[in-house]
């Protein structure tokens, strides 16, 4: 079982350094607790250490450097740092926001590449990518049962509430489809199952 290691510790700080200023969407949480709860959910299910370590950096080219480093600052900062390896199952986890062509896309664009995307991913790539769902699907859920009003949450996302509740549903079965066994797929069916249900109860009290 994966504990506490150097790496570890030395990716928390890198990850803490590069989401400073950031916080999550519609809280006042300092960003950086997203990718740290993504690493407990992959150290409960017993991944090793380059999978963690991909965990807690997952977001840190997506949303912190990826339009500032070329690919060899990439392998000089992360890859030298932390392994190839773990930059490599962070890539593959990152969603792009051009095509191989070099054409912007549009969020439902972006999300289509990331699935089939995953179809090429290695193992570890897609425990990152069903932990970070879990994670942040739980927090939708959390932050649903404490608001008395559902539509500032949901106001959160482009894609709306039904776009995002889609979202981890598709996320699911894309992985499902994939053959990908991983022990955590049935938490992640759970949530996504949670939220559709609290969106057909929320859409009866609003339509009562």
């Amino acid at each position: 079982m994966t504990g506490y290691s150097d790496r570890i510790n030395h990716a928390l700080a890198f990850a803490a350094k590069h989401h400073d200023r950031q916080v999550r969407k519609g809280t006042r949480l300092p960003y950086i607790t997203h990718p740290a709860n993504v690493a407990i959910i992959l150290t409960r299910y017993d991944q090793d250490d380059i999978t963690v370590v991909a965990g807690i950096l997952h977001d840190v080219v997506e949303d912190c450097v990826t339009e500032n480093w070329t690919q060899e600052m990439l392998e000089e900062r992360i890859g030298e740092k932390f392994g190839m390896d773990v930059l490599e199952t962070v890539l593959m986890v990152t969603h792009r926001k051009v095509d191989d062509d070099g054409n912007e896309m549009d969020k439902e664009e972006q999300s289509a590449d990331y699935l089939l995307r995953l179809m090429h991913a290695n193992e570890a790539a897609r425990w990152v990518c069903a932990a970070d769902k879990v994670h942040n699907a739980c927090s939708i859920l959390a932050d649903l049962r404490r608001t008395v009003d559902p539509e500032s949450v949901w106001g959160r996302f482009a894609v709306g509430k039904e776009g995002t509740i889609r979202w981890y549903r598709d996320v699911h079965d894309r992985l499902q489809e994939l053959g990908f066994a991983g022990h955590i797929l049935p938490e992640l069916r759970d949530v996504a199952e949670a939220l559709e249900r609290y969106s057909d109860i929320g859409a009866g009290q609003s339509g009562g």
